[in-house]
């Protein structure tokens, strides 16, 4: 299956997009392009390409474990920025270094269950509103949004995401997008001798124990983080 790891603002974050998103599909040009849908609106963390099933018990254990080294932080949408001719995007504001640890960190629990992973690229957050299949010159849809700032939230955990690419053909079809698994950030759960939790509710639903081998080096600590 077709995974990738990822931060999901919440439906009333991706709203404020709306009205941006719309002024942009006015402008000339824009009936050419490929307008993503507000359900699958995301900030990918790694993409993880096809993985085998037998792969996701040591993968969701290493994600699980990455997300409690990383505690919760807050983001918000803010402007927007083009790759090429090809891809125009929403960027982000707030705890950038934070995000981009747990990006290198989702990357490392991947390449660590023996996923083969892309060369180490400077991360940039982007949440993409829209492809051209030919080169445009989308400055001024990236200037458009010059000046957008959304509200910011709280970040409390990492998605792992299954994506179904079209296949019937159709134009406008979107890819759908299905959660697998929320690891949540902070620390494990801990039970205290008086019974009471403390801590943060432990996220995996399914993987290996916790005492998964090789998990608890940092991957965040000390160095630059990747791109997506």
């Amino acid at each position: 299956m077709r995974l990738f790891a990822a931060v999901l603002p919440p439906a009333e974050v991706r709203k404020e997009l709306d009205p941006v998103r719309d002024r942009l599909r006015a402008m000339p040009g824009a009936e050419g392009m490929r307008w993503t849908g507000r359900e699958g609106w995301h900030f990918t963390l790694a993409f993880l390409g096809e993985v085998e099933d037998a792969l996701l018990p040591e993968l969701t254990a290493r994600l699980e474990r990455a997300g409690r080294r990383t505690g919760t932080f807050a983001l918000r949408l803010r402007g927007g920025g083009h790759f090429g001719g090809r891809a125009l995007w929403a960027g982000a504001a707030g705890d950038i270094a934070t995000l981009r640890r747990l990006a290198e960190r989702a990357d490392a629990a991947a390449r660590r269950s023996g996923l083969p992973m892309e060369e180490h690229r400077h991360y940039r957050p982007h949440l993409t509103l829209a492809h051209s299949r030919t080169d445009l010159d989308l400055r001024p849809y990236a200037s458009a949004m010059d000046g957008f700032e959304g509200t910011p939230w709280e970040v409390a955990d990492m998605a792992l995401v299954r994506s179904r690419l079209p296949v019937s053909g159709v134009r406008g079809e979107q890819p759908r997008y299905e959660t697998l698994v929320r690891f949540p950030l902070g620390p494990a759960r801990q039970e205290p001798p008086n019974g009471r939790t403390q801590g943060r509710t432990q996220g995996r639903t399914q993987g290996k124990p916790d005492g998964d081998p090789g998990a608890d080096h940092d991957p965040g600590a000390g160095r630059g983080a990747p791109g997506r």
